[in-house]
């Protein structure tokens, strides 16, 4: 059975893409750091699959505590096939608006936690001779964007960090992608953007069967990849 680290996925579109990856017969761990998160989780994931679906408190911008969960799954399920990075998060404001901890929040929530993730899972799948890693960028800062300058940084690092990666590890069998979803339909956005038009919105369900074509065996000969959704 193929094994999934799912970073984010507790949240809209992770919640999506661990269904998916459940459905497509993948045993799925998920760190978490909100209990009410992970509630909804495991309130709305598949019941057939449940005994495949594994949630660990884990803070995923902490290095020694990722290395320790990548650890932890090589050793459970024999390796790590696929890692998604789905953790994100949004600020708007131009430069002069965004203080300090705006700028190192949206880094660390968007870009820190991709770095942190793939280095921790990154030995165990050069060691097993392969994997899939597909990270979450966003369409909206190709190219970037003024008026949420912390928020379009860190997603830009995503897909530097996505393709440099990529060309690190050619020849290892591991493959490292992005894909890049415009405005997602989510609750929050809903929420945030109550008068908006949204029947140009992506649903989370487009961004997951995405994400589960480049986490699945079939695309092994895809990487470098930018998909915009």
């Amino acid at each position: 059975m193929r094994a999934a680290l799912v970073t984010g996925g507790t949240g809209a579109l992770g919640q999506a893409i661990v269904g998916r990856l459940l459905h497509d017969g993948l045993a799925v761990v998920v760190p978490w750091i909100v209990e009410a998160e992970r509630d909804r989780l495991r309130e709305r994931s598949p019941v057939a699959a449940r005994d495949r679906l594994r949630d660990v408190r884990c803070d995923v911008t902490d290095g020694g505590t990722m290395e320790g969960l990548a650890r932890e799954v090589a050793e459970r399920h024999g390796r790590i096939d696929v890692l998604v990075t789905a953790v994100g998060g949004f600020a708007g404001g131009r430069l002069v608006e965004t203080d300090r901890a705006t700028w190192d929040g949206m880094l660390a929530l968007n870009l820190t936690s991709a770095f942190v993730a793939a280095r921790a899972v990154v030995p165990h799948m050069t060691a097993a001779g392969g994997g899939r890693i597909v990270t979450v960028a966003s369409r909206a800062v190709v190219p970037p964007a003024g008026g949420f300058i912390a928020y379009t940084v860190a997603k830009a690092g995503v897909i530097a960090l996505t393709q440099a990666l990529a060309r690190e590890l050619e020849g290892t069998g591991v493959t490292v992608n992005a894909v890049l979803p415009s405005t997602m339909d989510t609750p929050a956005n809903r929420a945030a953007m109550p008068d908006a038009d949204r029947s140009r919105w992506v649903p989370v369900d487009a961004v997951a069967d995405a994400v589960a074509f480049l986490a699945g065996e079939r695309a092994g000969h895809v990487t470098g990849t930018l998909l915009a959704i």
